[in-house]
């Protein structure tokens, strides 16, 4: 039997900048067996700063300069966590994660960028932000925009900071507002010094003056901002500035959270040598904007990132292997290009005035040349298989990997086959058998539920996959109608080093705990094993008064009602393949990881049936509620929820494993062609309830779900006769 390699060494890159994103790639092109990669950033996607001023000039579309990190991740084989990093433990070698477990690391590398809020200027937070993080910024930017344009605001901007990046964005705010048609629109440039645009040649310089007058952008030099209300910006001098969108591109301020690490230096930021090790702990590394290089001291650019990345990677491998490292040397000029608004740009060189539409096409192309680095990932080949191989074979394994999550379950035919095989219950305290959501047994007065349920692991997050794991686990017994009760762990890891089992099955443990703990659960105990991949399971108990809700019991007239849209399958299955964008990912986890406890509190006292819908599909759990009750449905597939992206993905052709088998086991009229009827049949992983609720009574429930924030819809009605009809 082959044995794996097991997993020795945990390196973490905190931060999903230019560097980063480099290294990953270049983990994917060229593994490490024996390490595992973990990256941690707040959002799926990370925004490449060059392309900035472009897409506020309306250049490009904000995707176009996002780095899919949902993507890179499954490229380079590492696990992606995302949320915000607040700290590194150095003792305990575990970065800090709001709302997650504690990262372990054996190497860590730092490349959060920097910000360039004011929060020293008084109301800078509450009527203003900092053009970096550009998350906030281009979001706001989005918004102010649509609103300026449809006359509910007033076009005037201020921009506090004038040097090269205030005045970029300035000037191509400046140009988006005239070209949506807004002539009244004003820009003005805060500048504390009393000259601008201090760092760059007289060339350039004096070309972005003659853009800032030719656009009608103004400028104020010795302008001191003493605060900023809600639609002014005040002065020093007595005079304010009217403002209705106000941005800081001042300069560069490190994150807050680094002062607590231990690893800055009196301004904040990282300091590093020449093998980009901080010079406080050489286990932890650093590149980009928030290092400051002290054996060669460089201003704030985003060159110098990307050709930080190949040293650091060299570097990280020779942490790894015993190798040694090698030095950054970085040049000591670089050419800059400067964006003038519209399809042009400036030089800065040999303090000539060099500007013109030619300059834009070179940044253009040097923009674009970088991002296809994300977007076009060379197709790594699978394993050969052996040359002697059983008939069928290949047709069993197809052309795309075993999904995770419900996808990877057993066909419904197959398990109704074997489920029908099984004797009916003997004892008089089982009051069910095979076939419900979860057994019911006689308990005093009352009733308690059992269910187990595992998934093979379809998300790289170890917390995140045991919490989503966890509320499906509860979804059977929520949707009885009964609340958790205790729950016993079932977990296979890869095979792996002894630190690393403890700090994997730590993750997981935390995220259980706290999961069932807050719907009233506790987990007393469990049993962990060693196999070809991580599988986290749990079996559960739930507590019910004298009245279960069964699968079964839908009555003709009533109305079913669907909570959570569908579509997990098929994004699970792209995000396997590459061909998933990383927010409709993580739109979908953040579904997942909604529990039902709300939901199952309002439908169970109403609802003639209910159950939650997973792995065989809206159509296939349906279909076992008519046949149970010796009804059918009318579905109005245009009121179906479907999860962003699945219906695109539909469309492409993408489909989870076990698509076939579900749409097999099911009778549905219709040709099944369109996305909302192929997604009918699709897999879902923690689900949403479907229940089968009394006419008279279905616009209230549905209210109520709506109130308490549910996402919820009502999607057909329960009709005489048989099958699935669609509307």
């Amino acid at each position: 039997m082959h044995t794996p390699i097991p997993l020795i060494r945990d390196i973490v890159l905190i931060g999903g900048g230019h560097t980063h994103a480099l290294v990953a790639r270049m983990f994917g092109m060229k593994p490490m067996a024996g390490a595992r990669l973990t990256v941690i950033n707040p959002a799926p996607t990370a925004p490449y700063s060059g392309m900035l001023p472009g897409y506020i000039a309306g250049h490009y579309e904000r995707m176009d300069l996002e780095i899919d990190l949902v993507r890179l991740a499954r490229f380079a084989g590492a696990r992606l966590v995302l949320g915000q990093v607040t700290g590194i433990d150095r003792v305990a070698q575990r970065v800090q994660v709001a709302g997650q477990a504690d990262i372990a690391y054996d190497i860590a590398s730092v490349n959060v960028g920097i910000t360039t809020e004011a929060p020293t200027i008084p109301g800078f937070n509450e009527n203003a932000m900092g053009a970096k993080p550009l998350a906030r910024y281009t979001a706001e930017w989005e918004k102010f925009l649509t609103d300026a344009t449809a006359g509910s605001r007033t076009p005037d901007v201020v921009v506090i900071g004038g040097g090269v990046a205030g005045v970029e964005l300035s000037l191509a705010m400046m140009h988006h507002l005239k070209a949506n048609g807004i002539t009244n629109a004003r820009v003005t440039i805060l500048e504390r010094a009393d000259t601008p645009l201090s760092g760059i040649g007289n060339g350039a310089r004096k070309a972005l003056l003659h853009h800032i007058g030719r656009l009608g952008v103004v400028l104020k030099t010795n302008a001191e901002v003493t605060h900023i209300a809600r639609d002014q910006v005040h002065l020093a001098d007595g005079s304010s500035i009217p403002k209705s969108f106000c941005v800081g591109s001042t300069m560069a301020r490190p994150h807050d959270w680094l002062r607590d690490t231990g690893l800055t230096n009196d301004r904040g930021f990282i300091d590093v040598g020449e093998t980009l090790q901080t010079l406080a702990d050489p286990l932890i590394y650093a590149a980009g904007d928030c290092a400051d290089l002290t054996h060669a001291p460089r201003p704030k650019a985003g060159v110098y990132a990307v050709r930080e990345a190949p040293v650091l990677f060299h570097n990280l491998r020779a942490e790894l292997t015993g190798g040694t490292r090698k030095a950054f040397r970085p040049q000591k000029t670089f050419l800059k290009l400067m964006l003038t608004g519209g399809k042009g740009a400036i030089a800065d060189k040999a303090g000539l005035r060099l500007d013109g539409p030619l300059l834009w096409k070179w940044k253009n192309h040097i923009d674009l040349k970088f991002m296809r680095q994300f977007e076009e990932y060379p197709e790594m080949p699978a394993p050969p298989l052996p040359r002697d191989l059983a008939q069928g074979v290949r047709e069993e394994m197809g052309d795309v990997p075993l999904c995770g999550g419900c996808g990877a379950k057993v066909a419904p035919a197959d398990l109704q086959t074997v489920l029908q095989t099984l004797p009916a219950a003997a004892r008089k305290d089982v009051l069910s058998g095979p076939g419900d959501d979860a057994a019911v047994l006689a308990c005093g007065d009352g009733q308690q539920v059992l269910t187990t349920d595992h998934l093979r692991a379809f998300v790289s997050d170890h917390y995140r996959m045991a919490r989503i794991t966890a509320i499906h686990a509860m979804g059977d017994i929520w949707a009885m109608g009964a609340k958790p009760q205790a729950a016993l762990a079932s977990i296979i890891l890869p095979r792996m080093g002894a630190k690393l089992q403890a700090e994997t099955l730590r993750e997981i443990m935390q995220a259980a705990t706290e999961t069932f703990g807050a719907a009233g659960a506790e987990v007393v105990g469990g049993h962990s094993s060693q196999g070809a991949e991580l599988t986290i399971g749990f079996s559960v108990t739930g507590l019910a008064g004298k009245r279960t809700v069964s699968n079964t019991g839908a009555q003709a007239g009533d109305v079913l009602i669907l909570t959570k849209p569908i579509g997990t399958g098929t994004i699970l299955a792209a995000e396997m393949r590459l061909l998933a964008e990383g927010g409709w990912v993580e739109a979908a986890y953040r579904m997942m990881e909604r529990p039902l406890d709300t939901a199952a509190g309002i439908l169970a006292p109403v609802a003639h049936a209910m159950t939650d819908v997973t792995g065989f599909g809206l159509a296939g759990h349906l279909d076992t509620m008519l046949r149970g009750s010796g009804v059918g449905a009318a579905l109005n597939l245009a009121d179906v929820p479907l999860l962003d992206g699945a219906a695109t993905l539909a469309d492409q052709g993408v489909r989870s494993t076990i698509w076939m088998a579900n749409r097999a086991a099911v009778q549905v009229q219709g040709d099944m062609k369109s996305a909302p009827e192929i997604l009918l049949f699709d897999p879902q992983t923690a689900g949403g309830l479907l229940a089968a609720v009394p006419a008279e009574q279905a616009q209230t429930t549905l209210a109520k779900l709506l109130d308490a924030g549910e996402p919820a819809a009502i999607i057909g009605e329960v009709t005489d006769g048989s099958g699935i009809m669609l509307a």
